[in-house]
């Protein structure tokens, strides 16, 4: 049936029925409230009685991993793997809640918390140091009986390609909002990323305990600075001090934690009475948007059927997958509320990887050629690599998410992408920088390969006998370069092998040798990502460096034309040189190069003279008359000239050439060129006037503006921007 078969001005002909659920049932519905024995909100889903429920930590158990047991090499149906990510903006409670799913799943035994230091997934010294997530960090968990296999990125706009290349490789997503702060910057650039790679995910309104927290704006928020719709599933009982749990609107009961043991005491209730009325108003929006998607749903729907709980869970799991909303939960991952119910979220509504179309690739042989990897293990093996890392106990370690098949420690496979073969050393289970040898990996499955000698991010790995080349990953552009050398000069070839192996793990970040300047230039995604990177340098590799800022390669041109006559004459017995030319020069357009023209005519300039004149020009080139930066931009046309029987040469009007270079482009109005970039500027319509301020004070010039893919209230701005003008406050 038609979605418009449910006009919102219809609601209040249908509330009667669900406000006359009696007090012997629940509302709209639902069935009787079984005990908590059995919820699925305990760690270890252990048996309780009573109405508390306790989440303490279990004993150690063997986890559930994929070492190849014997005749089955999976443990966890495949149906029941949920790969995810974690992404917001920066300080929006990324690590925090990770520590907590390890805790709450068994993974660890104690919480660690960023800004102690002690984080699990943030393993890096300088991510301990700085309280923040530098680099993507995996690991896996088991709830429920399902596997999950995290991925735990950062938030920060300098490390965003960790946030690209996980979302390249995950089924579904975690993206928590700051409830103070709403939708951030960075929140918005990782959305888009999700919507890049269509991967379906989850909002987890974060901090509701903190001063100013509003989980209502936070998700009008959503709506008008995403573009999305969400579906509110649970409601806050509270905020700020007094935050205290959730509602769940699936079940209409409140979930509230009690006592100061890590969360691991909650209780359920019936809903606090203020919040009855709303809560029903939520329910009945949820129920409303999720009937849509189902047609015998919405028939029972418009008789007066209340879809019981499963239906309610199968539709939103239906809709979340098919984009159609995003469920919106809310908790204080650091107060230690909402994790359970934000695991159980992970494992009804995101993704297996059998929700999922089968992958896609090309023929290496055929581009044209379309072929498809199903998510089986008895497909031929398919795995893209997508980021390396070096360890200094194994080498080079090489992550790769499986899409079909096996892969065995020891075997061989194909990089399709160089047509190289490549034996796979060790085959390990990470868990941030901990590693777990397996002997059999599946599909499914997020593991890092040793051994790897030519693989690198976004390439390929299948099986020789049937080859694939799997879509591959697109890395941003460096926006930023400094200049760097090591304090001495003993330590430059441990400086450059450095270099080379940070640039193998982390494809936005570049280096090179300035031939003009003479520099290495290092080039990255923010200041703070190069800081990152010379004390990487410093720490791993021992060398000292200084950096500053690059010199700025200038050119120079002409601002008119311009004619000379030069004539180079040298006669002091003997043979002589002599060499008589008129040339003018014309200033091009920008971009233009160089360019030279001849219009000798009748021979007075004989033409086996005339490439000297042309390569006596080109060799003035590089070297300017105001600051001897290289020339560009002008063309050069010989227009006449004489010669002499005996003393002319290519050599002499190659000299002459050089001496009207020199004196033409005084004579031509010499300018000095600085580089200039093409910059996109995306902003809220209601911060264009401050952002072309900024811009122009900048020296940057405003060529165009219009409207933000998307229909989104945001302007995006064309700009010429000059190199030598910081970047690094915007």
């Amino acid at each position: 049936m038609a979605a418009e078969a449910l006009p919102r001005a219809a609601a209040p002909a249908r509330r009667p029925s669900v406000a006359a659920a009696s007090a012997s049932r629940l509302l709209l519905g639902h069935r009787p409230f079984l005990a908590p024995s059995a919820s699925r909100f305990a760690a270890g889903r252990a048996a309780v009685a009573g109405p508390a429920a306790s989440l303490r930590p279990r004993p150690r158990r063997p986890r559930l991993s994929v070492v190849a047991m014997a005749g089955n090499d999976r443990q966890v149906p495949l149906e029941d793997y949920r790969n995810i990510g974690i992404m917001a903006h920066i300080d929006a409670g990324k690590t925090t809640t990770t520590e907590r799913i390890l805790y709450y799943t068994g993974r660890n035994y104690k919480i660690g918390e960023v800004h102690e230091g002690t984080a699990t997934m943030d393993w890096m010294e300088q991510e301990q140091e700085r309280g923040i997530t530098i680099t993507s960090a995996a690991t896996t968990a088991v709830w429920d009986k399902h596997r999950i296999n995290i991925i735990d990125t950062p938030g920060h706009v300098d490390f965003t390609l960790e946030v690209e290349r996980a979302l390249r490789v995950l089924d579904g997503a975690i993206c928590l909002f700051d409830s103070v702060a709403g939708v951030e910057p960075q929140s918005e650039t990782v959305w888009r990323q999700a919507d890049k790679y269509g991967v379906p995910r989850i909002c987890f309104v974060n901090k509701m305990d903190r001063l100013g927290a509003n989980f209502f704006r936070t998700r009008d928020m959503i709506v008008a600075n995403l573009g999305a719709k969400p579906l509110v599933i649970q409601l806050p009982i509270g905020s700020e001090d007094n935050f205290q749990g959730v509602v769940d609107l699936i079940r209409m009961k409140a979930i509230v934690w009690t006592g100061e043991e890590l969360g691991a005491q909650f209780s359920y209730q019936d809903i606090p009475a203020d919040l009855e009325e709303l809560a029903q108003d939520y329910r009945l929006q949820m129920i409303e948007t999720i009937v849509e998607l189902d047609d015998e749903a919405m028939e029972g729907y418009l008789e007066g059927k209340e879809p019981d709980e499963a239906t309610v869970k199968r539709l939103i799991r239906k809709g979340t997958i098919g984009a159609s909303f995003v469920p919106i939960l809310c908790g204080s991952a650091f107060k230690n509320k909402g994790v359970q119910p934000l695991l159980d979220a992970v494992v009804d509504y995101l993704p297996s990887p059998l929700d999922l179309p089968p992958m896609k690739g090309t023929d290496p042989d055929d581009p044209e050629l379309i072929l498809e990897r199903r998510p089986s293990d008895d497909e031929p093996f398919s795995g893209l690599a997508f980021k390396i890392m070096t360890d200094p106990y194994v080498g080079s370690l090489t992550f790769v998410r499986i899409y079909s098949g096996k892969l065995i420690a020891g075997s061989y496979v194909l990089n399709s992408n160089k047509d190289k073969k490549e034996r796979i050393g060790r085959l390990l289970e990470m868990h941030a920088n901990s590693k777990e040898d397996i002997t059999v990996a599946v599909t499914g499955d997020i593991v890092a390969l040793a051994g790897l000698k030519d693989t690198i991010t976004g390439e390929t790995l299948c099986d020789p006998d049937n080859l694939v080349v799997l879509e591959r990953m697109e890395f941003p552009d460096p926006v930023i370069k400094v200049a760097i050398e090591p304090k001495t000069k003993a330590d430059a070839d441990k400086m450059a092998n450095g270099l080379i192996k940070l640039a193998q793990e982390d494809p936005s970040f570049h280096f090179s040798r300035d031939e003009e300047t003479n520099q290495t230039v290092i080039e990255g995604m923010g200041e703070l990502h190069l800081d990152i990177i010379v004390d990487r340098l410093k720490r791993e590799f021992k060398v000292e460096a200084n950096v500053g800022a690059p010199q700025v390669n200038y050119r120079e041109s002409i601002s008119k034309i311009a004619e000379i006559q030069y004539v180079h004459k040298k006669q002091s017995g003997g043979s002589g040189q002599f060499a008589d030319i008129i040339v003018r020069f014309e200033p091009m357009e920008a971009g233009s190069g160089y360019e030279f023209k001849s219009e000798i005519k009748g021979g007075a300039v004989p033409k086996e003279y005339v490439p000297g004149v042309m390569k006596g020009i080109e060799e003035s080139l590089p070297n300017g008359v105001l600051a001897g930066y290289p020339v560009v931009d002008l063309r050069a046309v010989l227009v006449d000239g004489s010669y002499h029987d005996v003393d002319s040469s290519v050599l002499a009007f190659q000299i002459a050439a050089r001496g009207a270079f020199r004196e033409g482009l005084r004579k031509a109005g010499p300018r000095l060129l600085e580089p200039i970039m093409r910059v996109e500027v995306i902003t809220p319509e209601e911060h264009l006037g401050d952002v072309i301020g900024d811009l122009n004070s900048r020296r940057g010039q405003v060529n165009s503006f219009g409207d933000k893919p998307g229909g989104l209230k945001w302007l995006m701005l064309s700009c010429r921007w000059p190199r030598c003008s910081s970047m690094s406050a915007l």
